[in-house]
């Protein structure tokens, strides 16, 4: 039937009164019970339309999704009789579907279609709908002629011939027996709530609450654990993240692993023991070579390749492991599109529900410099002892003699270059030691995932002990053969200035790209960086406001998921005017470890001796301090300061 404007804007009570005779009682005859299943399948609110050249779902799971489309028409038209609301999601669907309307112009189609306006997500969400109805075509002539079979051409209404009164009894019969378990309606996420579209069921239909198919490319480490740590405490969720992969090795079979994991777990998470028991063979292997590497990986992928239930489980992540990154994260992107914006209200809940409950309280006016970089941290200034103070007519000169070098400890030597692991001394071309203070980082730099504050002054080589860092990292991704997997980890080292940008790129390629194959990259506002070229480099170079505008897009956490290491040169600029844009980086990096449980190791270097108690925001790292002055180093400077007592006269 023709859909007009006239016939969304509602009827009101009383219009459609007519008078009618009393129905007479039918006795219904008895005969034999059919199949409730069959039954079933003979009435919905979908299937009674009749309508020519009105959509009507031909499976189960269009079926689904069209009721769920059906509720939501029936929320922006208000309640309006079967075949308004059939009416109107056939136009709409004529409209979201259609290829000669441009995507800016069906929002405004919708709107004057309805005669309202609609909410971004409510439009969103009608195109997803929209898309999951994959049998509509209204060219389909087969399908109006079938619907035209069934018309009467005087009356216009269904004419059904030979109907037996058994249907009508059966229908009746299954209406009033229907049990309270049974699952009733198509739930749908609509505002980041559930709305049932009929009844009060609690199962989810097929089509809308289904989870896509597990894919062996999305199954890491921590897969399970990622699951259960936000539901049980990190102590009881790391014991049951063993149990569960123990289970799923040990099984005999599905049942007996479904039973033990509903028995450990319990049946609030039976949605995740269905996803466990299903992928079972896939979710152990994938997540035990995640874990695992060099003799006892290659054991792992020996075993899968032995099985055949187990070799297209390989072939498929061997095969992405060739594939280029960038087309497997923008492949990655692309699937999530679809419910990206009806999922992301309640991530996003559930996230800050869980930043919530760990949050400290700062005051944030205590914190505040008052006199911005001119704050002085220091109460008073005294000369050392030596100081020359010689006062002129027009300025006063002031000569500061060299600190004296601080005698070596007891246990303190410098570190010799052919004590280093083999492969970390090509970084190292053309030095016989490292220096005093290089000396005493070496083994948290390079032997360790603690979180570093270094405090040096200039010349004391705070290059290298960043190098160490870097070093660090890629020793986690590197084979027997000392090779590195260049494409599971990113180092950001974040220079105040682009000049220092330039000079870092060239030292670090210089050491990096000719012995390891590392590549490096310098983003600044001079040199641009694309997705791609960024996904390809190990090490990027950047200034802090450039980072803060990719960090700070968080719809695109492709960007920073492998960043393992971030390094913040001149730290001591959180006392200055740039101080927030760092601040903000080591706050939303700190936040992001918290929610996705990934390590990202956060190492400070500064030429100043700022006061620690300062640096509030560091305060949750947890940070392995070391700081030096001038007695630590072998370049002493003659320091003679001159100061003008009178202005120049002109």
């Amino acid at each position: 039937m023709p859909l007009t404007k006239d016939l969304l804007r509602g009827s009101k009570m009383g219009d459609k009164y007519r008078r009618t005779a009393v129905p007479a009682e039918k006795k219904a005859s008895k005969g034999k019970s059919r199949d409730r299943e069959d039954i079933r399948e003979q009435k919905t609110a979908v299937d009674e339309v009749g309508i020519a050249g009105i959509y009507k779902p031909r499976t189960q799971e269009t079926r689904n999704t069209f009721e769920v489309f059906l509720s939501l028409i029936q929320e922006i038209i208000g309640d309006q009789p079967r075949e308004i609301l059939h009416g109107a999601s056939h136009e709409i669907l004529l409209i979201l579907k259609s290829d000669s309307i441009r995507e800016k112009e069906k929002k405004k189609e919708a709107e004057d279609l309805f005669s309202t306006k609609l909410t971004e997500e409510r439009f969103a969400l009608l195109t997803n709908l929209a898309k999951k109805i994959t049998d509509f075509n209204p060219d389909d002539e087969d399908e109006k002629r079938d619907i035209m079979d069934d018309i009467d051409e005087t009356a216009g209404v269904p004419v059904h011939f030979d109907s037996d009164e058994e249907d009508d009894r059966m229908v009746t019969e299954l209406k009033e027996d229907k049990s309270e378990d049974e699952d009733v309606g198509v739930e749908a996420i609509y505002e980041g709530t559930l709305r049932t579209a009929e009844g009060s069921g609690g199962g989810k239909a097929d089509g809308i609450g289904e989870k896509k198919q597990l894919n062996p490319r999305d199954i890491d480490a921590h897969w399970v654990k990622r699951y259960l740590s936000k539901h049980f405490d990190p102590n009881e969720s790391q014991q049951k993240t063993q149990e569960v992969l123990n289970i799923l090795k040990n099984s005999v079979d599905d049942r007996a692993c479904e039973n033990s994991l509903v028995l450990l777990l319990g049946f609030t998470h039976f949605d995740f023991i269905k996803q466990l028991c299903q992928n079972r063979h896939m979710i152990y292997y994938c997540t035990r070579l995640k874990q695992t590497q060099g003799e006892e990986r290659e054991a792992i992928e020996n075993e899968m390749a032995s099985k055949p239930e187990l070799k297209n489980i390989l072939d498929e992540l061997i095969e992405v492991r060739e594939d280029d990154i960038v087309a497997t994260e923008r492949g990655k992107r692309d699937k999530a599109a679809q419910q990206r914006r009806m999922n992301e209200a309640a991530q996003e809940a559930v996230a800050a529900a869980s930043w919530t409950q760990q949050r400290k309280v700062y005051d944030l006016e205590d914190m505040a410099f008052a006199q911005g970089s001119h704050t002085m941290s220091n109460k008073k200034c005294v000369l050392p002892d030596g100081s020359q103070r010689t006062q002129k007519k027009s300025y006063e000169s002031i000569y500061v003699p060299p600190l004296k070098p601080k005698p070596f400890g007891e246990n303190e030597k410098l570190m010799d270059i052919e004590d280093l692991p083999k492969w970390a001394r090509p970084a190292f071309k053309g030095y016989r030691t490292l220096n005093r203070i290089q000396s005493a980082i070496y083994k948290k730099g390079l032997h360790t995932d603690n979180n570093l504050l270094v405090c040096a002054p200039t010349g004391a080589g705070k290059t290298n002990v960043a190098l160490l860092c870097i070093l660090r990292e890629m020793s986690k991704h590197m084979n027997e053969d000392t090779t590195i997997r260049k494409d599971e980890f990113k180092c950001i080292y974040v220079a105040p200035m682009r000049s220092l940008v330039q000079e870092m790129v060239g030292s670090f390629k210089q050491r990096l790209e000719e012995a390891y194959g590392i590549t490096v990259g310098e983003m600044t506002g001079d040199v641009q960086m694309s997705k791609e070229q960024f996904m390809l480099t190990q090490l990027i170079v950047c200034t802090p406001e450039k980072y803060d505008i990719i960090t700070r897009k968080g719809g695109e956490r492709s960007y920073t998921q492998l960043v393992t290491l971030i390094i913040f040169d001149e730290i001591h600029l959180l006392h200055d005017e740039r101080g927030p844009v760092l601040e903000a980086l080591v706050a939303r990096t700190i936040r992001q470890i918290e929610q996705t449980r990934d390590a990202c190791r956060l190492v400070g270097l500064s030429a100043t001796l700022p006061i620690i108690k300062m640096l509030h925001v560091l305060y949750v790292l947890n940070l392995t301090i070391f700081s030096f002055s001038t007695i630590h180093i072998d370049l002493y400077l003659l320091n003679k300061n001159i100061l003008a007592q009178q202005k120049r006269r002109h």
